[in-house]
């Protein structure tokens, strides 16, 4: 048995993420719409702006990216 266990090279293993990256390999990436979770009101998602740091223009909810809506 080696002292890496199960015979395992050093630095073969993807470590504790798995190496998929930020969500799980499921980056929405550019264009999408952001939701309010709230009253549905549907905006286009900007580049380099979380759909989570804006409000609602109608209600004042936070928003949510429409593909995280699409999971629950």
């Amino acid at each position: 048995m080696s002292i890496f266990g199960n015979n395992d090279a050093p630095g073969k293993g993807l470590g504790h993420g798995g190496g998929h990256g930020r969500n799980h390999g499921g980056g929405f990436g550019v264009g999408g719409y952001c939701v309010c979770a709230k009253c549905g009101t549907k905006i286009p998602h900007q580049q380099g702006v979380k759909c989570t740091t804006v409000k609602c223009p109608n209600c004042g909810h936070t928003m949510i990216r429409e593909e995280l809506l699409k999971k629950s």
